[in-house]
């Protein structure tokens, strides 16, 4: 494009010349200015017909602020509708979790009063809950201040029963332990020769108390240990001869007799079933044998009453012969 510009007192004339992508970033910077002037004098304009309340800008502004309230009115009701029904299924479970907490403390024997005293903290009038309801159209929905009180209180209720579980997994840890430290596993597999009670003494042939059972063994069979616990002796003992003690705790031990060799010393932490001894004939003994007690606070106890025995065990705890 070529423009042709004259001047009239001298005559002279001056030709200029642009490019098509010059004559285009001319126009686009001309319309752009137009647009932006516009936008800034309606801007300026509406602006000021709203403050003084010029006929029919006024009800403008108003229907289209209106029109954003209830956009964020329907927004906020179905946020809060949402969060409501949200929290009624947390209120259900927590109902649940609540009766399977009160059943799985009593089988880990935490007493009815000791479970309140813990939950005594829970809002008056106990625990609240059941299915959410959808209120009727037209209700006006729940507050955010209520619905944040409300989830407050169930996030109190959630820290309290993670605490009670914690306790019934810890009281049934602490059965199960005992269970394990209960001398009920036979530490040498075969019959019993001579069980608890009074019988005729091998040596002296008069009555005299038997404090343990007797398993006949050859030298050199496994002694098992009958329960978890803690070598509380291992020495010689002139009537018992190679002798060691496990201690279960709560005052129960468990005494091995007669051993040809101990395989574990005084302070070794012992697992139910671990090689402990070999059988032997040491100490006061007419042949190769164990000899098995359970005492409680040091008073000899019947160990078949916690050992698992068969029924041809138990009958032989009655032969009586045997050795000691």
């Amino acid at each position: 494009m070529q423009v042709l510009i004259m001047n009239g007192s001298s005559g002279a004339s001056r030709l200029v010349q642009f490019s098509r992508l010059q004559l285009g970033l001319a126009v686009s910077a001309v319309l752009l200015t137009v647009v932006l002037l516009a936008g800034v004098l309606y801007h300026a304009v509406f602006l000021k017909a709203a403050r003084e309340g010029w006929p029919g800008v006024s009800q403008l502004v108003q229907l289209i602020g209106r029109d954003e309230v209830a956009q964020r009115d329907r927004y906020l009701r179905e946020n809060l509708d949402a969060m409501a029904r949200r929290l009624g299924e947390m209120q259900a479970r927590m109902v649940q979790i609540e009766a399977m907490s009160e059943r799985v403390s009593g089988l880990a024997g935490i007493k009815p009063q000791e479970l309140q005293q813990m939950l005594k903290g829970t809002p008056a009038g106990g625990g609240k809950g059941g299915p959410f309801i959808p209120a009727l159209p037209g209700t006006p929905p729940p507050s955010l201040e209520a619905l944040d009180a409300l989830l407050l209180e169930l996030t109190a209720q959630a820290e309290q029963r993670t605490d009670l579980f914690t306790l019934v997994e810890s009281r049934l840890f602490e059965k199960r332990l005992a269970a394990l430290m209960v001398p009920n596993s036979r530490p040498v597999e075969g019959p019993v020769g001579s069980g608890f009670g009074f019988r005729a003494d091998p040596f002296s042939g008069r009555a005299a108390l038997h404090t343990g059972l007797d398993f006949p063994a050859d030298v050199g069979t496994s002694i098992h240990a009958a329960a978890g616990g803690v070598v509380l002796q291992a020495e010689f003992h002139p009537q018992y001869g190679q002798m060691l003690e496990l201690d279960h705790g709560r005052g129960l031990v468990t005494r091995y007799a007669h051993a040809s060799k101990v395989l574990v010393k005084v302070g070794d932490l012992i697992k139910r079933g671990q090689p402990i001894a070999e059988v032997g004939t040491s100490g006061r003994s007419t042949g190769p044998h164990l000899h098995f007690e359970v005492l409680l606070d040091g008073v000899p106890q019947d160990p078949a009453r916690f050992l698992a025995t068969d029924a041809a065990a138990t009958g032989a705890l009655t032969a009586g012969a045997g050795r000691r």
